[in-house]
């Protein structure tokens, strides 16, 4: 690689990030994903209280100088519940959707690459996905495996991989006939090799955008999923079990409620603008190229 080369690579990078910070909604929503993501990995070290530790003197305590958000019906401390709460969040959004990305753009690529019977066979699989709403497809899902952690990433993934299937196959399509598929297929290069070395880093970006964007998604239902009783068993905090137990108090303290929804909220809007300044980003159109 030559000094112009490294130029040009500088440089458009330089355009990409120009493009990224010139959307100021995008960088803060940046900014609060990363830090989002930073409360759940210190979550130990900025949690003032054990989220487990009840104290029955304190019960339903309101906002104070020991407790900043109060306490629910069992003493625990909201603020800490709800910094632990986003872990379970987190996890269950990253992984469920990284999963869903990896099985369903292997499902799409493959359909679009082989065509005829293969192709309709997993684009009717996931055309039939695809008529459940995302929530009852859960549901099913959950009745069947269980709720646990792993479970729920399991399900969610599930419910992620028809999106990414449709959208990786849509993609596809687009670009079999290529030039460079066309010379990588002359050449004797393998299927494996031309959908991962040539197919797959040219749809990577559009995926990637989608992927930021269906977090948003995932933690909402597994927010959904907790609140009626399908998410990750108490005691242990998630924000959605944690506004289905605020509820059942919610004249005497409703923070609790609140906070855990606001918490969803901004953590949704966070990751969705995040991905539109991605989107902006990578597509040299939106960057006025």
């Amino acid at each position: 690689m030559d000094g112009t080369e490294v130029f040009v690579g500088i440089s458009q990078r330089r355009r990409m990030w120009t493009a990224f910070l010139r959307n100021r909604t995008a960088s803060v929503g940046g900014v609060l994903a990363v830090f989002i993501v930073l409360v759940a990995i210190f979550a130990p070290l900025l949690s003032p209280y054990d989220p487990l530790a009840q104290d029955a003197s304190a019960r339903l305590a309101g906002s104070s100088a020991a407790h900043w958000l109060g306490t629910d019906d069992f003493g625990r401390d909201v603020l800490s519940r709800i910094i632990w709460g986003s872990r379970v969040s987190l996890i269950i959004g990253f992984f469920s959707v990284v999963a869903g990305l990896l099985i369903g753009t292997g499902m799409g690529m493959v359909a679009g690459y082989y065509g005829g019977k293969t192709e309709t066979l997993i684009m009717r699989a996931v055309d039939v996905l695809m008529c459940f709403p995302d929530l009852i497809l859960a549901i099913a899902v959950t009745a069947v495996l269980g709720s646990n952690l792993v479970n729920l990433i399991i399900t969610i993934a599930i419910v992620m991989t028809p999106r990414f299937a449709r959208l990786s196959h849509g993609q596809l399509l687009k670009m079999k006939e290529s030039e460079y598929v066309i010379a990588a297929q002359a050449i004797g290069a393998r299927v494996p090799r031309v959908l991962v070395r040539h197919i797959f880093p040219n749809i990577f970006g559009e995926l990637l955008v989608a992927g930021t964007l269906w977090v948003g998604v995932a933690i909402r239902l597994e927010a959904n999923l907790a609140f009626i009783g399908l998410g990750v068993q108490p005691p242990t905090p998630t924000w959605g079990n944690m506004i289905r137990q605020g509820v059942d108090v919610l004249i005497n303290a409703p923070g609790i409620s609140i906070y855990s929804g606001l918490s969803i909220l901004i953590t949704i809007l966070a990751f969705n603008t995040l991905g539109d300044g991605i989107r902006d980003m990578i597509d040299p159109r939106l960057r006025g190229e």
